[in-house]
């Protein structure tokens, strides 16, 4: 089931991202000091402690947090599976509820994340051209939009 995130999810949802960036990302920023020294778990966590953020996020719960997406007007901001639940059908869940609960209509993913950009393809959304540079990094992001 999809719910709202709670307080009680904090230490979740901040592994869930932990984990998965490093699993996705290291290999694109080839930066292990910001993956293993500035990504930590209680740091996240701390981020999520602001109710202003924490209402913005939802989780995928059946009895354990597999995963999250974070949603800021009609921009997906964040959609993290647990890597070992992955290919379960949890992040096309979170998208598809995105799209048809809260009318979510674009997204912004790192350009040489082909994984994601197939994923949201799947699921109704097109690259559109925009391209920018992820701040303070060598990479771009380009936006997706339905």
């Amino acid at each position: 089931m999809i719910r709202k995130a709670e307080p009680k999810d904090i230490s979740r949802i901040a592994e869930i991202l932990v984990f998965t960036k490093r699993i996705k990302y290291r290999s694109i920023f080839h930066n292990d000091d910001y993956s293993f020294n500035e990504l930590q778990v209680v740091k996240v966590a701390d981020e999520f402690n602001a109710p202003e953020l924490l209402d913005k996020v939802w989780v995928y719960d059946d009895g354990i947090v597999k995963g999250m997406i974070h949603l800021e007007g009609k921009e997906i901001a964040e959609l993290y599976v647990d890597y070992f639940f992955w290919k379960q059908g949890i992040g096309a869940k979170l998208v598809e509820f995105a799209k048809e609960k809260h009318g979510s209509r674009f997204l912004w993913t790192l350009e040489k994340n082909v994984d994601a950009i197939h994923f949201y393809e799947t699921h109704g959304f097109k690259l559109n051209g925009k391209r920018q540079s992820e701040e303070g990094t060598p990479e771009y992001i380009v936006m997706l939009e339905r």
